[in-house]
C-alpha cells in the first residue's frame, strides 16, 4: 500500500492548515532531528547486541 500523490497532497494541506506557512519549517527541522536520534539510537542498539552474540565474556560481566 504506497500513497499516492492526491493523499500526499492532502497531507501537506492538513499539515499548512494545523501549523502555518510560518512554522513548517521549524517542525520539518524538528522531524529531520528526531528521526536522526532514533536511527542512532537503532544503530547503537544493533551494535550492542553484535557485541554481545559475538563476546562470549561480555555476558558474564552483566
Amino acid at each position: 500500500m504506497s500513497i499516492g500523490p492526491w493523499q500526499a497532497m492532502l497531507v501537506l494541506l492538513i499539515v499548512l492548515i494545523l501549523f502555518g506557512a510560518g512554522k513548517l519549517p521549524n517542525v520539518m527541522h524538528d522531524l529531520g532531528h528526531g528521526l536522526r536520534n532514533f536511527k542512532k539510537a537503532m544503530h547503537e542498539n544493533e551494535e550492542d547486541n553484535n557485541l554481545k552474540k559475538t563476546d562470549p565474556n561480555n555476558a558474564k560481566k552483566q
